[in-house]
């Protein structure tokens, strides 16, 4: 587990003076990871809000650039040097820990490995003050876990790094936010899950999280669990014994704003017309059908609870496309844009994220 500093405002610092530094993980090198980074750190708009360090193996990222016209040629920082104190375009940070050839597309514990080793290298930067967020690429689970990694994705295994306790899956759309109570777990655990406790958990770590965005007293609203709310008890008893508790937990708590439970159904939508800063869903298809259907390709997945801001896309791999420079990339932008947009707010509002 890395150990973070208690104290250190060294990034916080240097990010109100100059553009922030965000790490950015390469991802899975059989994915579309490589590329899509490739081609995000190149726009404009990328290099107008940040200074990119791209975490990977320079290699491949230089085989993927030939191989897809795609540009590069940016300056390598190697595991044993410091960066520069001034970056003025995208710089690698080069891992080396790639043995052998990755062939686009083909999951193997070698490629899990190393894109664990990005995410690792990504927090351990984050820590020492090096770089002010993180913005990742998408990884393989099956990869992770055989490269020797039993984690269901990067929301756990951010958390296990860093030693949080209170963290949660989210979702920020141009008009949406949606955070989980549960990810990637089976249906059936997803609903044993929907617990007055650990919805209030998340109740309140969205409220301090949205407010350290900026939003000085959010509108929370938690989902149904059931059809229609189930309709005072027909359809489902989860609402009546785990949600309105919790709720009504909130309840006369000074600068909460929390309602609900409202029919999934229709509160996304009241949520995206702005009746809502965010809402609370019961398990993961039940936040992703929204956000893809309203946001797919712009959407960008946040981690809530971590000592420093993660940002992520909002699609996996896409093995079936890797290595044939086809991959959109406007999630990635959206990812790093978002991750500095959040540095700002958290500077402005003066709850600055300790890195």
């Amino acid at each position: 587990m890395t150990e973070l500093p208690h104290n250190s405002k060294s990034a916080n610092s240097r990010s109100r003076q100059k553009l922030p530094r965000i790490g950015i993980t390469m991802g899975d090198p059989a994915g579309i990871g490589p590329e899509v980074v490739l081609k995000a750190v190149a726009e404009e708009e990328i290099l107008r809000v940040c200074r990119p360090v791209i975490i990977g193996d320079a290699q491949l990222l230089a085989h993927t650039a030939r191989t897809l016209d795609l540009t590069c040629g940016y300056d390598i920082i190697r595991r044993d040097e410091a960066l520069p104190a001034e970056l003025n375009e995208p710089v690698i940070y080069h891992l080396d820990n790639i043995s052998g050839y990755i062939e686009p597309g083909i999951e193997s514990g070698a490629a899990g490995k190393a894109a664990a080793g990005y995410i690792e290298s990504a927090v351990e930067l984050c820590a020492a003050g090096v770089v002010d967020a993180i913005a990742t690429a998408p990884i393989n689970k099956r990869a992770l876990f055989l490269g020797g990694y039993s984690f269901p994705g990067h929301t756990e295994f951010l958390a296990h790094l860093t030693g949080a306790e209170e963290y949660a899956m989210a979702f920020v759309a141009s008009n949406l936010r949606i955070v989980l109570l549960s990810t990637h777990v089976p249906l059936a655990e997803a609903i044993r899950m929907v617990e007055r406790d650990r919805i209030v958990g998340i109740i309140d770590l969205t409220h301090r999280e949205l407010r350290r965005w900026g939003i000085e007293r959010p509108r929370i609203a938690v989902a149904a669990l059931n059809p229609h709310g189930a309709e005072g008890g027909l359809f489902g008893v989860e609402e009546a014994s785990e949600i309105v508790p919790a709720v009504e937990h909130f309840r006369g708590v000074e600068d909460m704003n929390v309602q609900g439970p409202f029919s999934a159904d229709t509160v996304f939508l009241r949520a995206s017309r702005g009746e809502f800063d965010a809402v609370v869903a019961c398990y993961h298809d039940q936040a992703m059908i929204p956000v893809k259907c309203l946001s797919f390709g712009e959407a960008v997945n946040v981690t809530l609870g971590l000592p420093f801001i993660r940002t992520s896309v909002d699609h996996g791999t896409a093995f079936d496309i890797a290595g044939k420079g086809i991959a959109e990339h406007s999630s990635m932008v959206a990812a790093i844009t978002l991750a500095a947009e959040l540095l700002s707010r958290a500077d402005e509002s003066g709850r600055a994220v300790e890195a």
